[in-house]
């Protein structure tokens, strides 16, 4: 199948996935797309049954680790060539999904959403924690990477078969450090990512703190001693 899937992991997204969904289908009819309902506790469940659209249901969170590769073992067992990473809450925009795909088809096993790859931004904690996790990601691979923290990302079917069979393989800047080692050729285009609109992003500036410490200690050091599951 020689196709886009688009995976979109939603927690608790019931103000943002009907504008999200909808626009995907509506505009971008050439993309297959599945919702992963990651034990949401309100009504996104129900807006996305009420629409007959493709969901899969988690009955308990399991976090964003869990509901994506959920999206990628779907996306192997039929056969996609490429998934995308595609947030719920309306930040991604579904115009970059096809410059993304042609990039991939240069031969890249990973291609970025970037919102630093080329202008110059005003610089923001963002900014910092990106730039401080892609330092730590070229220390360790010689592969420089300027927006390791993207969340919109798009696999080839080789990297789609790892997540669908990796154990904790979770779509984090720590994961493409160590891909980038495996061998994964990876890529960057530029992105405008709009901000939330509606709903409150888990973070907050206390968990974007542990996170930054996490994943840097994770590129520095957890992922030298990584095992790779050769399923």
């Amino acid at each position: 199948m020689d196709k886009v899937l688009v995976v979109i992991p939603a927690y608790n997204e019931a103000l943002n996935i009907e504008r999200v969904v909808g626009d995907v289908i509506k505009n971008y009819p050439v993309f297959d797309y599945v919702i992963i309902n990651d034990g949401s506790t309100d009504q996104t469940a129900d807006i996305c049954r009420n629409h007959g659209w493709r969901i899969i249901d988690l009955p308990i969170n399991l976090g964003l680790a869990g509901a994506f590769q959920t999206g990628l073992k779907y996306a192997y067992r039929h056969g996609y060539r490429y998934a995308i990473q595609f947030d719920g809450d309306g930040q991604h925009r579904p115009e970059y999904i096809l410059p993304m795909r042609e990039k991939m088809d240069e031969g890249y096993d990973i291609v970025i959403g970037s919102r630093f790859v080329s202008e110059k931004k005003p610089f923001s904690m963002r900014m910092l924690g990106s730039s401080i996790l892609s330092g730590a990601i070229w220390l360790t691979t010689g592969v420089k990477v300027k927006d390791p923290t993207s969340g919109m990302r798009m696999f080839s079917q080789k990297m789609i078969k790892e997540f669908a069979d990796g154990l904790n393989y979770g779509p984090e800047p720590d994961t493409i450090s160590y891909l980038i080692k495996q061998g994964a050729r990876v890529s960057e285009i530029p992105v405008t990512m709009d901000e939330r609109i509606l709903g409150e992003s888990y973070l907050n500036p206390v968990n974007a703190a542990r996170y930054m410490g996490k994943m840097l200690f994770s590129i520095l050091l957890v992922q030298s001693f990584r095992i790779r599951n050769r399923g």
